[in-house]
């Protein structure tokens, strides 16, 4: 059993559309090998990170930067898990009231500095909310749950 770990912030009726959608994707029938936890950057762990194959990562963007408490994850797993995640595979979605760069820089910097690998483009949804931005979070979970159980990552 592969073991994906999924985290999000999700502080707005829409953002949990995009949890939801995001999860569907990953469980979606044809995806049978594929154990998940889902939960919030708070609730997440360092040994929650260091029992996972891959990691899908969603935030909002909050003042142009990722939301806090992802900051707040990274600080707390920084240095447990920098020599023991190394290689990791990882996807992630950005909510963006703006453009969504700085946010997408700012993880980019963080995730190269622990030596994940970001395993697809990463997904700005940017703008006023529009029900197809599930529909791509969907697909993002999907292709990534995929491609984590045959291996190709």
């Amino acid at each position: 059993m592969v073991k994906l770990l999924f985290l999000s912030h999700c502080p707005s009726p829409n953002t949990k559309a995009l949890r939801d959608a995001c999860l569907t994707g990953i469980q979606h029938p044809e995806i049978n090998n594929i154990e998940v936890t889902s939960c919030d950057y708070l609730s997440a762990s360092a040994e929650d990170l260091m029992a996972c194959d891959g990691i899908i990562l969603g935030t909002t963007e909050n003042f142009g930067y990722m939301a806090g408490l992802m900051k707040d994850f990274f600080e707390r797993i920084y240095y447990p898990c920098l020599e023991k995640t190394q290689a990791l595979p990882c996807a992630l979605y950005i909510r963006a009231g703006l453009d969504g760069e700085g946010s997408k820089v700012a993880i980019g910097k963080i995730l190269t500095g622990l030596k994940w690998k970001l395993v697809q483009e990463t997904l700005i949804l940017h703008g006023e909310y529009q029900k197809s931005f599930e529909d791509d979070v969907k697909e993002l979970g999907m292709n990534f749950a995929a491609g984590l159980e045959a291996g190709i990552y």
